[in-house]
């Protein structure tokens, strides 16, 4: 049976050495690169079952390498930075992590993340896919579908707009969402969940600024409305 596959991506060599022992002591098969250029060489021929990718990075940034990621295939990205600014959070989740930690953790906290980040990964491939309209959204690749082009989405992105397609017409506050999509495995708050919002627009929308799949119905949350 294969393993689980993550890549390290930490420019620290001793906070990778930390990390991966207790990785390895998990289970994991794993891969360290210590800056950008080598983490996107790596993911190609390593094939991660999830990256646990530092913001700051030399050679190429974490958001840069994020941002090749996401567009290449629907892995799991759990960010890490010494950074715990909400503004900064909000940035790494509208670049499309699917977690995020600061320095200095817990290596047993992070290895629980871990866990809890692979576990939601997975559950959408048991469900169906889902049609609505001209579009369809796929649990297996966690992509959108339709009109002749297929969009990656992050584990996030695609639980958020499946919720809100699984059930055109109704209206989910931001509490319902964080609730039902992030529960209670880590901090969230309302902005985490505009700004998941704000990245799914700009992925399915012809025009994110004037969305017509996306409704914010103001003082109230958010609704997905099917196209006439």
């Amino acid at each position: 049976m294969e393993k689980t596959k993550i890549l390290i991506v930490e420019d620290e060599d001793k906070i990778a050495t930390i990390v991966r022992t207790y990785a390895e002591k998990e289970g994991y098969e794993v891969q360290v690169a210590g800056d950008g250029k080598e983490a996107i060489r790596k993911f190609e021929f390593f094939d991660p079952h999830l990256v646990l990718l530092d913001r700051m990075l030399p050679e190429i940034s974490g958001e840069e390498v994020l941002k090749w990621i996401k567009k290449r295939k629907a892995v799991p990205v759990i960010m890490v930075t010494a950074r715990s600014m909400e503004p900064d959070i909000l940035d790494g989740y509208g670049r499309g992590a699917d977690d995020y930690v600061t320095k200095p953790f817990s290596p047993r906290v992070l290895m629980a993340r871990i866990r809890a980040v692979l576990k939601r990964s997975t559950q959408p491939g048991f469900r169906d896919v889902l049609r609505t309209g001209a579009y369809e959204l796929h649990p297996q690749d966690q992509t959108w579908r339709g009109r002749e082009k297929s969009v990656p989405l992050s584990h996030r992105e695609f639980e958020i707009l499946y919720l809100l397609a699984s059930h055109p017409g109704r209206i989910f506050s931001r509490e319902m969402i964080l609730d039902l999509v992030f529960g209670e495995e880590e901090e969230a708050f309302d902005r985490a969940v505009d700004s998941h919002i704000k990245n799914i627009r700009k992925k399915i929308e012809k025009d994110p600024s004037h969305p017509v799949l996306l409704i914010t119905v103001y003082g109230s949350g958010y609704k997905f409305s099917e196209r006439p």
